[in-house]
């Protein structure tokens, strides 16, 4: 549920990030600079689809964490409560563009043809880069170095195979989620530095297509990942590309 989770939200954000480089595209194409009505919603989406992604991530790091640590707690790991975590991180993540969004900061930028929240040094853009980014990948990594740390001590005492082994492959799911936000990270690398360079009016006129150039193949790399990383749906469609051939048994008389 959790990973399908992951997808759902993965889907919401590229078709975002797709109509709005449709749209600036059009309007190259046409040249003219135009903003339609829908040109705020497309942003705010694209902001609230963002965070959902990341808290998606640290959601599969925490039911892992608490299979490892609290696996008689079975109220933590059912269908219910992970339904109501997906439900609360939807909540926030669309509700915490609201302190821009309504204040009307969030405007359209003619020479990137879009409508954005600008960059620069101000409460708004710290506010949502903390709730987006900081917070997730923080309790994310907190989450890694812990379960890191009590599987260790796991090895140390005396520990049935089957437990330890059950840990260590849920601690293998986790470091995969580090990997996958790693590369997140290094790929959204040029966005944080203009990000830092708008802060001193040194960033570069086009920065918001640079930006969002790296987003979608920061995008197109978590699914990949993901879909390597997601062994039953890799299988699956595996078996439908190349279905087993059918074996004829032959009887002899």
């Amino acid at each position: 549920m959790l990973t399908a989770n992951s997808y759902l939200t993965a889907v919401v954000f590229g078709s975002s990030i797709l109509s709005i480089f449709i749209y600036a595209l059009e309007n190259d194409l046409k040249q003219i600079q135009y903003q339609d009505a829908l040109c705020v919603v497309r942003t705010y989406i694209g902001y609230a689809s963002c965070a959902l992604l990341n808290f998606s991530f640290l959601l599969q790091a925490l039911y892992r964490y608490i299979i490892v640590v609290y696996p008689s707690r079975l109220f933590w790991q059912s269908a219910r409560c992970q339904m109501l975590a997906i439900c609360l991180t939807w909540i926030f993540s669309f509700v915490c563009p609201f302190e821009f969004l309504f204040n009307g900061e969030i405007i359209y930028n003619s020479d990137n043809q879009m409508c954005v929240l600008p960059l620069q040094l101000s409460f708004s853009v710290i506010y949502y880069l903390s709730c987006a980014y900081v917070i997730p990948i923080v309790l994310l990594m907190f989450i890694y170095f812990k379960l890191v740390k009590y599987v260790k001590g796991m090895s140390n005492r005396v520990t049935s195979v089957n437990t330890l082994s059950r840990a260590r492959r849920e601690l293998k799911m986790v470091r995969r989620l580090v990997i996958l936000v790693t590369i997140v990270i290094a790929i959204c690398f040029p966005y944080t530095i203009f990000t830092l360079m708008s802060f001193f009016n040194h960033a570069p006129k086009y920065l918001f297509r640079i930006a969002f150039m790296f987003v979608g193949t920061s995008l197109l790399s978590v699914i990949i990942v993901l879909f390597q990383f997601t062994d039953p749906l890799k299988a699956s469609v595996i078996t439908r590309i190349k279905p087993k051939p059918n074996i004829v048994a032959t009887i002899i008389v």
